[in-house]
């Protein structure tokens, strides 16, 4: 596709509004992190591959001549992606965490890496792209969008282990992100000329982020009465037994679901009495044995 040459009001407009969502989408998961000094549930391979997608994309809208919020739009998206990861590290491991100073040097020297990687990779493709040889730029652009996709690919997983509850991922973010996809999709559309890798990018994005919403949602209203048991007793999710038991079933099929989860409660609190120095009362054994001494004290 050759570059744009004129860019219409329009898509100056949705493109700056696009911009703003992605310059600030992930400020929302930064705080969260900072905040609870955790990223449970949040890849960081997500993270790494969002920031390195970010050299690529940048190279990509440059060399095809997007409007300018476009093209700052995937620096921003990198710095932000690079913050986040290095909080990953930071709080994500359980076993030697890295240090403040560690992790602040190493996501400063990807920063200038990516930063370098992005200029040469625009001065190497700009000049054969005018000349009309188009095959660097379509790579450089398939090469952003895979790595933008490869990106989501431990989502599923980690919505799998918890069968479908969204954890550690703000939702702030979440609303954030697919309205800059959204915006950014639309600013392409309303160019002069529709560029196809950075609108699969964009519908690709947003559509993974609303696979995400409803699944929570899903959740939601699988658990709702679990969570209201939960709540009866004054016990949140993860410390409730039969959510917990709910929680690690996840091979079960839906119809074995109830005989499971009990079962798994019965063994659960029989568990939590052992530790408790009490010994759990079998119902069926106790009326045995009161049937067998009104036997015994009836008169022969």
């Amino acid at each position: 596709m050759p570059p744009q040459t004129s860019i219409p009001t329009s898509a100056n407009v949705l493109g700056t509004i696009g911009t703003i969502c992605w310059c600030v989408q992930l400020i929302p998961q930064v705080v969260r992190n900072h905040r609870t000094k955790s990223t449970e549930g949040l890849p960081p391979t997500m993270m790494f591959l969002w920031a390195a997608c970010g050299v690529p994309f940048g190279a990509y809208a440059i060399a095809q001549g997007f409007n300018v919020p476009i093209r700052i739009q995937p620096q921003c998206f990198c710095l932000l992606c690079l913050t986040s990861w290095a909080q990953c590290l930071r709080y994500g491991r359980e076993i030697r965490k890295w240090r403040v100073w560690t992790t602040t040097l190493l996501a400063t020297v990807l920063a200038l890496f990516f930063a370098g990687m992005e200029v040469f990779l625009t001065l190497i493709i700009r000049a054969p792209y005018r000349r009309g040889v188009s095959w660097p730029v379509t790579l450089v652009g398939v090469v952003a969008a895979v790595l933008l996709i490869t990106g989501y690919t431990p989502v599923p997983f980690e919505l799998w282990k918890r069968r479908g509850r969204v954890v550690g991922i703000d939702f702030g973010f979440l609303t954030i992100d697919w309205f800059g996809a959204f915006f950014s999709l639309m600013a392409i559309a309303a160019q002069y000329t529709f560029d196809p890798l950075g609108g699969v990018m964009y519908a690709a994005c947003a559509t993974i982020e609303a696979s995400i919403f409803l699944s929570q949602a899903v959740w939601l209203f699988r658990t709702r009465k679990i969570r209201q048991r939960a709540k009866d007793v004054g016990l949140e999710w993860d410390e409730f037994p039969e959510a917990q038991a709910w929680q690690e079933d996840r091979w079960r099929l839906p119809w074995n679901w109830k005989k499971s989860t009990a079962s798994a409660v019965d063994e659960r609190t029989v568990g939590n009495a052992a530790e408790d120095g009490h010994v759990p009362i079998d119902k069926s054994q106790e009326a045995q044995d009161q049937g067998e001494d009104i036997e015994q004290s009836r008169p022969r």
